[in-house]
């Protein structure tokens, strides 16, 4: 079955029920609206799609018994966040899901009114789309991806790994969250006697040019900071790494999986997992305003041993003992 079959699959106006069945229906339908950040074809979409739906449906919730899911896929694009949080928002939901702060801002420009829960955005506070982690206050709520504090221990890690790299490229999204992760970064560079160089990530082809010209000198590495771009551009910046010799710590194991080096940070899918706890608590009649954005607690750090070879570094023992994942 192909990926966007089978997401249809998953719920929405794609699934046709009998209407006898309907007819049978006693408890009330609930309507989700799924703002996605990343394409529907994405693998990595299907995979968080499925910790949601398989989530709610351990919480009590069954497609075509007493819930509706609409799918929209923004692909890192702001223009199509704002044109798919309209749609979603006409068509009546009880709760939108959605990913990362654009969206976010996409779907609160739509409506002040219906809850959204929200995944993987880095300070909510900071950027304006809650009050307070503690008690966020209107309709919004939701999961962090990260703190800022974390962004300097991706710099710290590249260290242990490639002990020789004192020069780092720092992909980035050119907006406040990308800014704020570069600072914490720019805090712990001098102490470990790095020279930094923010790259901007605007399109693929910018960033193919900036990486090979940072690459014309030696002993350079490359820290890929929290974005959704560099999410949806993973194949190639890591086809870039190993191309031009370059240790890279990421922000999510996904990248360590498609051959990347190393990551640091939390389970991205998780926290779908967990996004599912609120839509269910916020059917169960708890408001957004009440309930706390959650920080990670667990972060989790995997390593590609197999890259590692190939970039001609050896991992040390402690580092290796410590890696909760690692691919061979």
């Amino acid at each position: 079955m192909r990926r966007r079959e089978f997401i249809a699959l998953l719920g929405g106006a794609a699934v046709a029920w009998p209407l006898a069945a309907r007819a049978q229906q006693t408890e009330r339908m609930r309507r989700i609206g799924v703002l996605m950040n990343y394409a529907a074809d994405d693998p990595e979409t299907l995979a968080r799609i499925t910790v949601l739906v398989q989530s709610l449906h351990g919480l009590g919730w069954s497609f075509g018994h007493n819930l509706q899911i609409d799918y929209r896929f923004g692909a890192g694009d702001v223009e199509r966040y704002r044109r798919f949080a309209s749609e979603l928002v006409a068509l009546a939901p009880d709760v939108l899901v959605t990913a990362g702060a654009p969206a976010v801002e996409a779907l609160q420009r739509a409506t002040r009114t219906v809850p959204i829960v929200f995944v993987t955005v880095t300070d909510p506070v900071g950027g304006g789309l809650v009050a307070s982690l503690a008690r966020p206050g209107g309709n919004t709520t939701g999961f962090t991806l990260s703190e800022y504090g974390l962004s300097g221990k991706w710099l710290e890690l590249l260290k242990q790994i490639a002990p020789n790299v004192t020069r780092v490229a720092v992909l980035r999204d050119p907006v406040a969250v990308g800014i704020g992760q570069f600072a914490a970064i720019q805090a712990v560079a001098p102490s470990l006697q790095v020279e930094l160089s923010p790259i901007d990530a605007r399109d693929a082809a910018e960033i193919e040019r900036a990486v090979a010209a940072f690459a014309t000198r030696p002993n350079g590495g490359l820290i890929v900071t929290a974005t959704a771009f560099a999410t949806i551009h993973r194949e190639l910046i890591i086809k870039l790494a190993a191309q031009h010799q370059l240790p890279a710590v990421h922000f999510n194991r996904l990248f360590v999986a498609s051959g990347g080096l190393i990551s640091y940070g939390p389970d991205t899918r998780d926290q779908y997992r967990l996004a599912a706890g609120y839509v269910d608590r916020i059917f169960k009649g708890e408001k957004p305003a009440d309930l706390p954005v959650q920080e990670p607690t667990r972060l989790i750090t995997a390593l590609n041993t197999k890259t590692a070879k190939a970039l001609g570094l050896t991992v040390p023992p402690t580092l290796l003992a410590r890696a909760d994942e690692v691919v061979e």
